[in-house]
């Protein structure tokens, strides 16, 4: 029983490619598998950052509610120009310290 020599290399062939061909779809599906877990911890890792960063973005005083909020004082604005004489003059004591500031030379 002969064989020719080109049944000979495509039977060849074909025993090569049929334990190459699901050997690289294994490879690839493990591979594509991989970078999906790796891709879900990557969210898993970024949702519990932002759940933390949100955790410590939120002031140590709003833990609890709030059931009184203070009363804000009133401060009545007046014009510089209203003060008259008044807001011209400086107490001694500033004058001597912005002069002891305006006077400081660091060594």
């Amino acid at each position: 029983m002969g064989v020719s020599k080109q049944m000979t290399f495509t039977l060849a062939c074909v025993v090569v490619l049929a334990a190459l061909v699901p050997g690289v779809a294994g490879y690839l599906s493990a591979r594509l598998e991989a970078i999906e877990s790796a891709e879900r911890n990557l969210h898993a890792l970024e949702a519990r950052l932002h759940i933390r960063e949100a955790r410590e973005a939120r002031p140590a005083s709003m833990s609890s509610p709030c059931l009184r909020t203070p009363a804000t004082p009133r401060f009545q604005q007046v014009p510089a120009i209203a003060l008259g004489e008044r807001g011209k003059r400086v107490p001694a004591w500033l004058a001597g310290l912005i002069e002891e500031v305006a006077d400081f030379k660091p060594d």
